[in-house]
């Protein structure tokens, strides 16, 4: 016993030993999404996030510890972010004949996420760095940790609200495009871009290939516009 534990605590030390979890984790959740037919509840991020959730409480390891070994997943964020310009190439023509609706969308649904989150949370009292962690939740990760950080928000904060942000969008979307009657799938794999950032984008390449590249799209832009935007608008929350 005292063997293994010592072994344990020698692992527990490994980076790789928390990056092959996460790939173990994901990899075993995105098996049993599959075996749940892709439902919009079966989301393999968020099953993912509960089963390490679980490895660390039982193991009793600090998330510094668990990061620590993770992060490359982290740092490939921001290449992957910068991949999603290829499906933006592709698709030029079709981004070309819906620009102005887009433009049009892109604006209602960015001001919509910052004005409403900030709005609601300062009328629950909400205040200072927390009240600002908020803003720009709806960006991906990589932008919205910079925007949190240079208008005050915590860094840390801001991460858990984007992953909550992706994962209630991805499961939500569906259902709620669907009751809506919204068929173009332009229309919902930019929605949910916008809206869901990467987690929704992944789910979107999952359903149709089309609605991955708007959702792509509309998580590119949507970034930018929030580093524009959430600056701006936070000021008068302050």
């Amino acid at each position: 016993m005292n063997d293994a534990v010592l072994l344990w605590s020698y692992l527990a030390q490994e980076p790789l030993l928390w990056l092959t979890t996460t790939l173990v984790a994901y990899t075993i959740s995105d098996w049993a999404a599959g075996k749940a037919g892709r439902h919009a509840l079966a989301n393999p991020v968020l099953m993912a996030v509960i089963l390490i959730a679980l490895v660390l409480w039982v193991t009793s390891t600090p998330y510094a510890t668990y990061f620590e070994g993770a992060q490359f997943v982290h740092f490939m964020l921001g290449p992957a972010t910068v991949a999603l310009a290829l499906p933006l190439y592709d698709n030029l023509p079709k981004v070309k004949a819906a620009l102005v609706p887009m433009i049009a969308a892109l604006f209602a649904g960015s001001l919509t996420a910052i004005i409403t989150a900030l709005g609601i949370a300062k009328a629950m009292g909400i205040t200072g760095e927390t009240l600002m962690s908020l803003a720009p939740k709806s960006a991906t990760a990589p932008v919205a940790l910079g925007v949190s950080e240079a208008i005050g928000g915590q860094p840390t904060l801001t991460a858990v609200l984007v992953i909550l942000t992706g994962i209630s969008g991805a499961i939500i979307a569906t259902p709620m495009l669907n009751a809506l009657k919204i068929t173009d799938w332009r229309a919902r794999g930019f929605a949910v871009g916008v809206a869901a950032h990467g987690i929704g984008t992944a789910h979107a390449f999952r359903i149709n290939s089309t609605a991955g590249a708007f959702s792509g799209i509309g998580m590119g832009l949507n970034a930018v516009l929030t580093a524009l935007l959430a600056p701006l608008i936070a000021r008068l929350f302050l």
